[in-house]
């Protein structure tokens, strides 16, 4: 639910054109077989259970959700804190259809993102990612609690309900460490954390397309989870198949930049300038448009700067995940036996801008 600005690409607006076929073929029959049921009510019961059983899986009961207050505002919709069946949930609330402004070919489009964002989360089980509760698509049963009361939600609001991490993203816990950095064990941590995600992801075949540090989650204990599932698909055995500009500028691989053909190893070249964020407390490229960064990421090896101090067990990591070919970044798993290998006792964090540039990098109690 990135808003879209001068230099940055909002993901959950891209790539909708090239979703998977299958899950095409399931969103037009399940909403083929609804709209037949509730015009013809007598006709043949065993396609309207068919339809039923096809969102069992993950639909939930809405007379068990409470939706409270706002966490996050986009342009389809927003992100509530909430309850359902008595356990705290984040609640992702998408309108497609207000005020008429779309036509009915953008509203199935998005609505074929949500199917796919369901199918795919909803399968998912490890602990370095979000847990999926489940969803609605259009329900009428929906309230959100106020002050004043219950306000009802009109009938065309989808949502999809997940645990809520009150860590918040790991984006903002960087910004907040910002001046004074991470201990290198916390980072080496959550590295682990993202990359073991990331390769659960991969062996279900699954490509995120969108890693970076905003999609990512902390528990209460400063786990890091992934989330936002609004651009992922199954990986296509056809390397030919999955090609546009799908992701986030700062975190796009060369090979997605340049509209080639790409697999799962675009997650890995995030994932390395994810590990210089963490260990950074920065934005990469800051100063660079859009444009900018495509040309000097593709066609001048463009990479962000890794500080002297940074260990070289980790900086070796960062420059093998974006190395400019696919062919030569380490699968996760790979990564995750890397990242294992480390020695966080002797320190090894960055060192802040303003403190003494000397023996500072192995201040064991620097971060939090």
């Amino acid at each position: 639910m990135e808003k879209s600005s001068d230099g940055f690409v909002r993901a959950d607006q891209i790539d909708l054109k090239s979703l998977d076929e299958q899950l095409e073929k399931h969103l037009s029959r399940a909403w083929t077989m609804e709209k037949n049921k509730k015009k013809q009510p007598d006709s043949d019961s065993t396609t309207a259970e068919a339809a039923t059983r096809q969102r069992q899986e993950w639909e939930i009961d809405p007379s068990k959700l409470i939706i409270k207050g706002v966490l996050a505002r986009g342009t389809f919709g927003t992100v509530h804190r909430g309850v359902y069946d008595g356990q705290d949930v984040a609640v992702k609330l998408l309108d497609w259809g207000e005020e008429g402004h779309r036509t009915d070919a953008e509203i199935a489009s998005l609505r074929a993102a949500f199917t796919q964002e369901v199918a795919v989360w909803h399968k998912l089980d490890h602990p370095n990612v979000t847990k999926f509760i489940g969803a609605t698509m259009g329900s009428s049963g929906l309230n959100i609690q106020t002050e004043n009361g219950q306000i009802g939600m009109p009938s065309n609001i989808c949502c999809v309900v997940v645990e809520y991490l009150p860590g918040g993203a790991l984006k903002s816990y960087l910004i907040k460490n910002r001046r004074r950095k991470l201990a290198f064990k916390v980072v080496v941590q959550m590295a682990l954390d993202l990359s073991r995600g990331l390769s659960y992801l991969h062996s279900q075949k699954i490509v995120h397309r969108d890693v970076k540090t905003e999609n990512m989650l902390l528990d209460k204990t400063r786990t890091v989870k992934i989330a936002d599932f609004g651009v992922a698909r199954v990986e296509a055995s056809n390397p030919s198949d999955m090609t546009g500009e799908t992701g986030t500028l700062g975190y796009m691989a060369p090979e997605v930049l340049n509209g080639s053909p790409y697999n799962r190893k675009c997650d890995v070249y995030s994932f390395g300038i994810c590990l210089w964020e963490m260990y950074c407390c920065d934005m990469p490229y800051p100063d660079l448009s859009f444009s900018e960064v495509t040309s000097a990421v593709v066609r001048q090896n463009l990479r962000p700067e890794i500080p002297r101090c940074c260990p070289g067990s980790l900086a070796n990591v960062m420059k093998r995940c974006w190395d400019a070919n696919p062919d030569k970044r380490p699968e996760m798993d790979e990564v995750v036996s890397m990242l294992e290998a480390i020695d966080t006792s002797k320190g090894g964090g960055m060192i802040p801008l303003d403190q003494n540039q000397g023996c500072l990098c192995f201040r064991k109690y620097r971060g939090p």
